[in-house]
């Protein structure tokens, strides 16, 4: 059982990156030069959005319910970045829209714990406030 659910957790990660690499391709966020600004999450990722310029989001899918799930968003480069959830199959749990200013030079980062029992998926919609700032994300599902 735990092999069936490594492996549905592997092809729902693998899916989960392809659909967050072509929404990130087709949005109007352009990556920029400059390194990511979190880094790599590892197994434990199930989105990751290592640096992207300006306004954009990702979707994820393939979420457990049974592990708890924690999102992560970083900036920097002056100015400010609004955050929005949605998580229509869980309404209930859907955290507020909040602001992350973000310096010119050191990241800025704050981490949401959304807890366990989400399944399915849910999106985020970053609205930077210059077509400059460069924001990162991840989300993770601890094992």
């Amino acid at each position: 059982m735990q092999q069936t659910f490594q492996r549905r957790r592997r092809t729902a990660l693998t899916l989960a990156l392809a659909a967050t690499a072509l929404t990130l391709a087709t949005g109007t966020a352009q990556a920029a030069d400059q390194a990511e600004l979190l880094p790599y999450p590892g197994p434990d990722g199930v989105i990751w959005v290592p640096e992207q310029t300006g306004s954009s989001g990702f979707v994820s899918g393939g979420l457990s319910p049974y592990l708890d799930t924690y999102t992560t968003f970083a900036c920097e480069g002056g100015g400010s970045m609004v955050v929005s959830f949605t998580l229509d199959e869980h309404p209930d749990r859907n955290p507020a829209p909040f602001t992350l200013n973000c310096p010119e030079d050191t990241p800025a980062q704050i981490t949401i714990p959304l807890g366990p029992g989400l399944h399915d998926g849910f999106g985020a919609v970053v609205t930077t406030s210059t077509p400059t700032l460069r924001w990162g994300a991840v989300v993770v599902q601890p094992e």
